[in-house]
């Protein structure tokens, strides 16, 4: 089969682009390459009432690398709040607030692909920012700054913007996933560089606990500025994938009990953080 030119929109100059292939190419991997490459231009690809079942959800995903299986060893996760959809759907508020998927992990994990089944009736969008192009945009100051900080990360940070005041199981429960100390700035192989922050990013190491929120509130600011930004609004069908190395993501509020089903599916990490 011969290799054919990807069709694609930008949806702006710093993220986001539309792919208009049909799904039996996307499925087959003749534009795989060309997909990742754009991938990591864009951050995030949009594929327009694309319609995937779930094998051909996987099928696609697996064209683009190493196919990740969920922790329970399912191909495909549910995300929903609906704890007969999903065991695991408390945890899911957390996804309200800007994160990175796999903070916790030695090796995050490279992209995600969701497929939207069941919109929520109002709200329940996708928002997503460009941590790549966010950090080319500071200071050389602030950069040079930047690059000898480190955060430690929680899953307890990401669970108290959910419930502010647990109980104490409850909190020794969200401790027990332990911490991760990450670079503040992640140098890529690429040689690229992007911020490792989000909602799991409890503290900057070795700095006044105000001076470190207040830092973090910045970045976090500045990273989803509309310039870096994208925001998808949902229709049946449509898949979107995002560079989980490059970008924050986060949902936006929906009534909890409406049904929205969105089924992920997710590559293996390719390279671990590294400052």
């Amino acid at each position: 089969m011969s290799i054919t030119n990807l069709q694609y929109e930008k949806i702006s100059p710093l993220i986001g682009a539309r792919i208009l292939a049909d799904k039996a190419t996307l499925v087959s991997g003749v534009q795989a390459g060309q997909i990742r490459e754009l991938l990591e231009e864009c951050g995030v690809l949009v594929f327009p009432q694309i319609n995937f079942t779930d094998e051909e959800q996987i099928a696609f995903t697996s064209t683009l690398g190493k196919f990740a299986k969920e922790l329970r060893g399912e191909d495909v996760y549910k995300v929903s709040l609906d704890k007969g959809q999903n065991a695991t759907a408390e945890y899911l508020k957390g996804a309200f607030f800007w994160h990175i998927d796999g903070t916790m992990s030695p090796m995050p994990i490279l992209a995600s692909l969701l497929a939207s089944k069941v919109r929520a009736p109002e709200g329940g969008d996708t928002e997503f920012c460009n941590t790549y192009a966010a950090y080319e945009a500071l200071s050389d100051e602030d950069k040079a700054h930047f690059a000898k900080l480190r955060a430690m990360h929680t899953l307890a940070s990401s669970q108290l913007e959910v419930d502010p005041e647990p109980t104490l199981a409850k909190y020794r429960e969200w401790r027990g996933y332990g911490k991760n100390e990450l670079p503040l700035v992640w140098t890529h192989r690429s040689g690229r560089k992007s911020l490792v922050i989000g909602n799991t990013a409890h503290y900057i190491v070795g700095m006044d606990p105000l001076e470190s929120e207040e830092l973090l509130i910045r970045l976090r600011d500045h990273a989803t500025q509309p310039q870096f930004s994208y925001r998808h609004v949902w229709s049946d069908g449509d898949a979107v994938m995002w560079d989980n190395t490059g970008t924050m993501h986060r949902a936006t509020p929906y009534a909890l009990d409406c049904g929205r089903l969105l089924h992920r599916t997710k590559l293996e990490g390719e390279e671990p953080f590294a400052a």
